[in-house]
């Protein structure tokens, strides 16, 4: 009897270490304290806007809207790309998918601007399941699928949906041309019992898939919660955010196959989420947890505010230098998982609030 409450001790301490430090690590003892960027305003009308892309002229940003609080509480809405003015003085969203339906849950955006102007918005969708709950969906179609929309003056014209087995748990997606793109699939399991010991054991089993015009293929495997995805102006670095382990991957990219090569990791100190790209520097400006159990903790209690960080990662000839450029306890936005910057405009989205902030210096 001795031997085995000694055994069951030992057990114990383990899994009581293994959740302290798990906590720790996940920043859940982190001091924070609010770093405002400039003037920040509200703008509501966007439920869930957890992707932004800003145009390269600086005009306007495209953003990803699904109100998942709806879909968890079993009363979805269709989801929406909503175009935000950056010029006007006080703009209104407008809604670029009036006539989507249920079936359009959008997550990961990624806009590509040919040399001719041309447009293409690329969109990660779950029709038919997510980590936040699934749609009352009649048919048996994809679970996953990647919506291709050219812009076309001020509409969005569908043109194709991907589906393929390869798009397991789809995060994020990056274009590097009107047809060819890149997804990172955050999980390599499906919803369930192993999902969740993928995430609190931070498996290795996520990835990043490639699209080559034809095919789906692996580009990258070993990474956990792979997130956010986006590629150098150049086209000869692509960044994948690792939000469980609190950094980004940089791969050396080959345009012409589209290979990728490892190079190097950099630690970001909080849960990094999605990656937008300084066309005109080339910094990553990177949203997401700074707490990442408390946005968990979030995620399944609206009451419950999870804090949010932007980080700006500038690549130089000795290195990376990431500086925090925002950080909110949770008050003016909760959950924040992107946040795009152009020309001294910071806007901020999150996974689950009605509205989006617009800073600027």
């Amino acid at each position: 009897m001795r031997r085995f409450l000694l055994m069951v001790g030992a057990v114990a301490a383990l899994l009581i270490g293994y959740v302290l430090y798990l906590a720790n690590d996940a920043g859940e003892f982190r001091s924070l304290a609010n770093q405002p960027y400039g003037q920040c305003r509200q703008i509501p009308g966007m439920p869930g806007s957890e992707d932004i892309t800003i145009h390269p002229d600086g005009r306007f940003a495209y953003i990803s809207s699904d109100d998942r609080r709806a879909v968890i509480n079993g009363n979805p809405t269709p989801g929406a790309i909503f175009r935000y003015d950056l010029n006007a003085a006080a703009a209104t969203p407008v809604n670029m998918t009036p006539d989507a339906d249920l079936r359009f849950r959008p997550h990961g955006i990624s806009l590509y601007v040919g040399a001719d102007g041309r447009k293409t918005l690329f969109v990660v969708n779950h029709p038919g399941e997510s980590l936040f709950g699934a749609p009352d969906a009649e048919d048996n179609g994809p679970l996953h699928t990647i919506e291709v929309f050219d812009v076309q003056d001020n509409a969005l014209v569908h043109r194709q949906t991907h589906a393929d087995p390869a798009l397991v748990s789809p995060n994020d997606v990056v274009a590097v041309d009107h047809e060819r793109f890149y997804v990172t699939n955050d999980h390599g399991s499906s919803p369930g019992t192993m999902r969740q010991l993928e995430d609190y054991l931070r498996l290795p089993w996520a990835n990043v898939v490639y699209f080559d015009g034809g095919l789906f293929a692996e580009a990258a495997e070993g990474l956990s919660y792979a997130n956010g995805i986006n590629v150098s102006a150049d086209g000869t670095e692509l960044y994948v955010a690792e939000v469980s382990r609190k950094r980004i991957r940089v791969y050396q990219r080959d345009p012409a196959s589209g290979a990728l090569t490892l190079q190097q990791t950099l630690d970001v100190g909080f849960g990094a989420d999605n990656i937008e790209i300084d066309p005109a520097t080339g910094d990553l400006w990177v949203g997401g947890h700074p707490r990442l159990l408390t946005f968990v903790r979030h995620a399944a209690d609206a009451d419950i505010n999870s804090p949010s960080q932007v980080v700006r990662v500038q690549p130089g000839n000795f290195g990376y230098q990431v500086s925090t450029e925002f950080v909110d306890t949770g008050e003016l936005i909760s959950g924040a998982s992107v946040g795009a910057w152009r020309d001294g405009r910071l806007l901020i989205g999150s996974v689950f609030e009605d509205h989006i902030l617009d800073c600027s210096r």
